[in-house]
């Protein structure tokens, strides 16, 4: 059965850079300005004043050019924070965590120098689908609790506690995006290509995992449909329409390629043969329930299964 679209927004999900009269020329803030940011900015160009944290003053250049207002500062270090107070009416942060620990304490930075000003309207974090962990392949709704089993993911879950605490206390409308593998063909690493070509081997279908994916593009416009249509406290589920295993998944890419499929072994040898990295996404199988995204948010997604992205 068809999902049933919000007619106002139509419109919106149709051209993403078609906003509300009253969100116009709004100051948006991005933190952590890599990929994601740069395609959301590109979305925004021309609607909406564009700021970005940067800790590169060597940056700066490349951000004016894309019509983005650079800030130096540095989410290790709090006391260079304190400019970002009041500056924008809405935040999305793309940052990452650090790379070790339990906590993150970038994020928790962030929303305390956004107190120290007139708070912003909205407040969007990506996170990270890893916090359901391994849900043995079961469909997974933004209902689910979390279950974050490695330590990139627990980061992940304490900053979304930071930014559902800085909603619930400030009355910021705070929102949280769930997004899963990312891919684009014009982003670097964004196809299984090199990894195919090298023939690093999948799991056999016996001992497979679901996967779920994004397009970079559609990533974007989900992160500016947060910014003006989330619900406060909401959480979203970002991912396509897929629902394929990895192995499946490398093969079809594979296809479209021209290339062999890559092997197939046992996950019992799998770790002696693939790195700590893969073999983490190797652990963990959930099909990703993206209704919400569709419905309350109104996106008609571009690239609706990775056939569709891999070959646009």
């Amino acid at each position: 059965m068809p999902l049933k679209q919000n007619p106002s927004r139509s419109l919106y999900a149709t051209h993403p850079g078609t906003l509300p009269a009253r969100f116009r020329r709004s100051r948006v803030l991005i933190v952590g300005c890599g990929d994601i940011g740069q395609r959301v900015a590109q979305a925004l160009q021309g609607r909406v004043r564009l700021l970005a944290l940067t800790s590169s003053p060597a940056r700066t250049p490349a951000l004016r050019a894309l019509g983005i207002t650079p800030l130096v500062g540095n989410l290790d270090e709090p006391a260079t924070l304190r400019r970002l107070a009041g500056l924008a009416h809405a935040v999305l942060h793309l940052a990452p965590p650090p790379g070790q620990g339990w906590r993150d304490p970038r994020t928790q930075a962030l929303t305390r120098a956004l107190r120290l000003g007139t708070l912003p309207r909205a407040l969007v974090y990506g996170s990270t689908s890893g916090v359901y962990g391994d849900c043995q392949g079961a469909v997974v709704s933004e209902t689910r609790g979390t279950h974050a089993d490695s330590p990139r993911a627990i980061r992940r879950v304490d900053a979304e506690q930071a930014v559902r605490f800085l909603g619930r206390s400030a009355g910021v409308r705070s929102s949280i995006l769930r997004i899963p593998g990312i891919y684009a063909p014009n982003r670097e690493g964004g196809t299984p290509r090199a990894r195919l070509e090298k023939g690093t081997p999948v799991l056999l279908a016996a001992d497979d995992v679901y996967t779920n994916h994004i397009h970079a593009d559609d990533l974007a416009r989900a992160c500016v449909a947060a910014l003006w249509h989330a619900g406060p406290q909401r959480i979203y589920n970002v991912n396509d329409n897929t629902r394929l295993k990895m192995g499946d998944y490398f093969d079809l890419a594979a296809d479209l390629y021209g290339l062999a499929h890559p092997p197939r072994l046992p996950r019992s040898t799998a770790k002696d043969q693939l790195p700590l990295m893969l073999l983490s996404f190797m652990s963990e199988s959930r099909r990703m329930d993206n209704t919400r995204l569709l419905s309350e948010l109104g996106l008609r997604l571009r690239y609706p299964t990775v056939v569709d992205g891999l070959t646009g």
